[in-house]
């Protein structure tokens, strides 16, 4: 008969949780979230890379729908003007000359007159950021708004196209002018005006209520992005 000799087994302590060990558990939890939530932040949206609420506003989002190639974006805030800026924004990041054309429409009726649709180019994602824009307001006025420093005060040219529904933003070096147009035909450009913006900028689209109880919606189509090589 074969003996078994018996043998001591070292049973391991059990686990104790520490305060540390829950702050440790915390931070990598709240790292997942934030990794998990930047990325779908940056997941593209067309010729975007981009989605982002400026400034303090209602929750927007933005909806590409490609068999349309339409952009549908809904934002809120309460303007883009004076030293900074309440709205949604889809982006991408680009250097040199540019210029951004889209067919621009608001798809609900409102009682906003001063809601806004834009094609802007801007320094940062800031809300006080430099930028400039084309933009096309409830009311159907058009016209091109820009702030030459951060945080300065915003000012605009208006355009003589009202009611047009094609607009571009251009860049060339740090002159920029809006476009408006009907589609199909000749754009007809504004002044230009000067805004000084390093490489890269931000070149989009975005959406503001005028409004800071609101959500408002504008779609865009038909977009034309040109880059100089």
């Amino acid at each position: 008969m074969v003996q078994i000799k018996p043998q001591e087994i070292e049973i391991p302590h059990p686990m104790i949780f520490t305060h540390e060990h829950h702050l440790l558990f915390a931070t990598a939890l709240l790292f997942l979230v934030l990794t998990f939530a930047q990325q779908h932040t940056n997941a593209a949206i067309g010729i975007f890379t981009g989605s982002t609420d400026i400034g303090t506003t209602r929750n927007g989002s933005t909806v590409y729908i490609p068999s349309r190639g339409e952009y549908h974006l809904k934002g809120g805030g309460a303007d883009i003007w004076g030293a900074a800026d309440d709205f949604h924004f889809s982006w991408i990041q680009l250097s040199g000359d540019v210029n951004l054309t889209a067919d621009v429409r608001f798809p609900a009726s409102s009682t906003e007159r001063l809601r806004k649709a834009v094609l802007m180019v801007r320094q940062s994602l800031d809300p006080r950021s430099a930028y400039a824009d084309v933009a096309i307001h409830g009311d159907g006025h058009i016209n091109l708004q820009f702030r030459t420093v951060a945080g300065g005060k915003t000012d605009d040219t208006l355009s003589t196209q009202h009611g047009s529904t094609r607009l571009r933003i251009e860049r060339r070096g740090n002159q920029f002018t809006a476009f408006a147009g009907e589609p199909g035909g000749a754009l007809v450009p504004g002044s230009p005006v000067t805004v000084v913006m390093q490489d890269p900028v931000y070149l989009g689209i975005g959406v503001c209520a005028h409004n800071v109880n609101a959500v408002e919606q504008a779609i865009f189509s038909n977009m034309n992005l040109e880059q100089s090589q």
